[in-house]
Parts: structure tokens; C-alpha cells; sequence
């Protein structure tokens, strides 16, 4: 590595159990001629092929780090990330790092610190892969009963493993779908399309004991632009429905007439190779009008098998100020206070807001105010779930009872969980300061 050059980076993610500590173990055994490091959370955990390791490095070298006799580097995360990889590039030379995100994390958080801290002028982020165990994807998703619904680490942390899932495959530039050998060619080939929807772009391969092609897997495959699954649904619907979002198609509301009719926008936008063979589509659900507290948990916290992913933004009504935000991943659920809507602050701040930010979906009359969801599934009942939901929607301004959701920015409540009832209606005490 030539000074002044930066280092190139792939970050691994993926549940445990999924199969990371054997891909790194077939990552370090193929390396070539590769100088590979790999920075681990648990060096033990890794058991490098013992006719790798140097005979002098586990007494020479120290510090949480194995030389192999290929010339590559494994390493025990002992410091905070940042402190760890800026002090890996100082003291040692090797051609790309290899950083292995925690078990309950998605890789994104990891790559952003490859960005915006001092580790960025050392750094450059190549690729986030994760690795997905199929066979629990497809019991996660696809009706099954999975052994486990929660994805616990070390330290305790408990994490709904469908929100997991989903949010690490969103993240990634490559997807490794691994043990292909535990799920049917029909359950390989739907958790493939689901995973597509999610990640529009991504590269997906196939697997069974972590065996990928190191050359894809250490290739420069990140684009940070590329969206998620239910934001190029969003941005797609957008591009397609200009008169709703800007008003001149949009059908004015009487008091007492049809909420259905009422200013919205139903509509498809389906992902790339969404109907190809297993029907995953998408569709945005979108209404200018708030929707009664109650009933809005009713529905987004019990919502069909076939919604694989639902997200966006919620107006609600007794909390007309505040901007909540909808996530749901399988059979977990949350709603959370992203702040005011910028139609609820002073006239001079929302006329400043306007002119920074002028793609805004703006109304003369509710101005950002809005509930606009993208919903990812398979063989959805579109028209049933759009009328569920606008069977609550309620006039702006009208009377209810949202005392159940938090107001605090960053704070949510959980609508349904996989490892307690689902109840009809939060409570305010389930409230966490975690965002999602």
C-alpha cells in the first residue's frame, strides 16, 4: 500500500447463527495474495485453521492480533471501532480490512464511521455484505415458526429478529443467502425475491458453509446513494403521481363525505423483478388526513403475513403536531416521534425549511402533514389494507385521545412484538428513548 492511499474496507454483517464466522474463515483461507485484516468482536470464535497461524504470533504480536503465515491479520475488537482501525492502519500493512459488525447490528452504522470519522482519511468503504440464513428468513417471513424471534447478543441486547433481518439486508451491497442445502428451491427462490424488494440493486448469491467467491466478496460493490426497498418504492410512486402530491389531482374533502376519496394517492410501485415468479410487489398507501389513534395501532399492529415490510410517515390525530414514523419487519411493529411536522412550527421556520428544502410534499392547507406508507409483501390484499386504514382516518382537527404515543423526538412504543401479545393500542409507559 502506497502512502497516501486509502485502505479498502468490507463490512460483514449478519444474525448470529447466520454463518459469518465461516465465511471469514473461508475468507482468510482463500485470501491469496491478499494481506487481509480482520477485525473481529470475539477472537475465539473465529478458530482460524491452526496451519495458518504463525508460530511466533501468539506470543510476538499481542494485543488481540494473530499474524497467519499468509501474510493476513486477525484481530479482537478491544477498543472502540474508531480507535481500532486507525490504530490498525498506523502500526501495520495490509492491502484491505475486513470488519465484522455485531450480531445484532446492520452494517451501515459500521461503514458511516468509515466516512465521517478521522478513520475516513485512512478508509474507504468497498462494500456491506450480509449474510443470511435462509432456512430462518424463510420461517421468519414466510409463515414458518422459527426457533428463535429475538436476536440476543453478548451484552444482552435484545433486538426483534425480523426487524433485524430486514434491516440488515436493507443496508447491504451484497447479500449472501447461506444454507441453501436447509430450504426447498420454491422457499430459496421467494426469500431471493424478497430480499430483491427489499434491496433493489444489491448482488445475491447463493450458498451453503459461507462459500463465496473472495474476488466478489472484497470487490468495490457500495453505492451509497442506492435506496432501500420501501424508499425507491416511494421515490418511484412519486415520479408517478405528480398531480396528487402537488394537489391539482387530488379530489377536495366535504365534511361527512367518503375519507376514502378524499385526497389520496393508492398506488403501485413494484421493485425490480417484483411479479417475475413469487408476486412480491409494493404499493404506497398515502392520505392527507389524520388518522384515529386507536385504530391506526389496531391495523399497523396486527397487519397480514403477506406484509413483509411496511414504513413511512404517520399523522395522527389528538397529536396533530408531531410527525410520527412507522416501522414494521414480520412480526414486530414500532411507532416513533421523529419531531414536529414543519407545517407546526413558526410561519418564518417553515418558510426558511421551504425555500432549503423545495422538493417538500407541501399542501396549502395541511401543509406536510401526511400519512404515506410503502408496504413490501407477497400476494398482498392491497385494497383491503388501503380500506382498513382509511376506515380511520378522521377530519383534520377532530377530537381523539393519542395519549398512548410518545411526543419526546426519538422516542417509540412498540405495537407488536414477537415475543409478547400484540396489543390493539400502545401505552405510553412502553415507550423507549431508542430510535429505529
Amino acid at each position: 500500500m502506497n502512502a497516501g492511499e486509502t485502505i479498502p474496507v468490507t463490512v460483514l454483517g449478519g444474525s448470529l447463527g447466520a454463518g459469518k464466522t465461516t465465511l471469514l474463515n473461508h475468507l482468510l483461507t482463500n485470501a491469496g495474495d491478499r494481506d487481509i485484516a480482520v477485525l473481529v468482536n470475539d477472537m475465539g470464535s473465529v478458530n482460524v485453521d491452526a496451519e495458518l497461524v504463525a508460530e511466533e504470533s501468539d506470543l510476538a504480536v499481542g494485543d488481540g492480533v494473530t499474524e497467519l503465515s499468509n501474510g493476513c491479520i486477525c484481530c479482537e475488537l478491544q477498543d472502540d471501532l474508531e480507535t481500532a482501525v486507525v490504530r490498525l492502519a498506523r502500526e501495520r500493512s495490509f492491502d484491505h480490512l475486513v470488519v465484522e459488525a455485531s450480531g445484532v447490528s446492520e452494517p451501515g452504522p459500521v461503514a458511516r464511521l468509515f466516512v465521517t470519522s478521522r478513520a475516513a482519511a485512512r478508509y474507504d468503504v468497498a462494500g456491506l455484505v450480509t449474510v443470511v440464513d435462509a432456512r430462518l428468513f424463510a420461517d421468519t417471513f414466510g409463515g414458518g415458526d422459527p426457533d428463535r424471534t429475538v436476536a440476543e447478543e453478548g451484552d444482552g441486547s435484545v433486538r426483534p429478529l425480523s426487524d433485524l433481518l430486514v434491516e440488515q439486508v436493507e443496508s447491504a451491497d451484497l447479500v449472501v443467502l447461506n444454507k441453501r442445502d436447509l430450504v426447498s428451491d420454491a422457499e430459496l427462490a421467494a426469500v431471493r425475491d424478497a430480499v430483491e424488494a427489499l434491496r433493489p440493486g444489491a448482488t445475491v448469491v447463493e450458498t451453503t458453509h459461507g462459500d463465496v467467491d473472495v474476488d466478489l466478496l472484497l470487490s468495490d460493490l457500495h453505492d451509497p446513494d442506492a435506496p432501500v426497498g420501501w424508499r425507491a418504492a416511494l421515490e418511484s410512486d412519486a415520479d408517478g403521481s405528480e398531480g396528487d402530491r402537488d394537489g391539482h389531482g387530488d379530489h377536495e374533502q366535504d365534511h361527512g363525505h367518503d375519507h376514502g376519496d378524499a385526497d389520496h394517492d393508492h398506488s403501485r410501485g413494484d421493485t425490480p423483478h417484483a411479479e417475475a415468479t413469487y408476486g412480491v410487489t409494493s404499493f404506497v398507501y398515502r392520505r392527507r388526513a389524520p388518522l384515529d389513534p386507536d385504530g391506526a395501532a389496531a391495523v399497523l399492529g396486527d397487519l397480514p403475513d403477506s406484509v413483509v415490510r411496511a414504513k413511512g410517515s404517520l399523522w395522527v390525530a389528538g397529536a396533530e403536531d408531531v410527525h410520527y414514523t412507522y416501522s414494521q419487519a414480520g412480526p414486530s411493529a414500532y411507532v416513533a416521534a421523529a419531531g414536529p411536522w414543519v407545517a407546526s412550527r413558526p410561519e418564518f421556520e417553515q418558510d426558511t425549511y421551504r425555500r432549503n428544502h423545495p422538493e417538500l410534499d407541501w399542501h396549502d392547507d395541511h401543509g406536510d402533514r401526511r400519512t404515506e406508507l410503502v408496504f413490501i409483501g407477497r400476494g398482498m390484499d392491497e385494497a383491503a389494507l388501503a380500506g382498513a386504514l382509511d376506515a380511520h382516518l378522521l377530519d383534520p382537527g377532530a377530537s381523539a385521545d393519542a395519549g398512548g404515543y410518545p411526543t419526546e423526538p426519538g422516542a417509540e412504543v412498540a405495537l407488536a412484538e414477537p415475543t409478547r401479545e400484540r396489543e390493539s393500542v400502545p401505552t405510553a409507559g412502553a415507550a423507549s428513548e431508542s430510535g429505529r
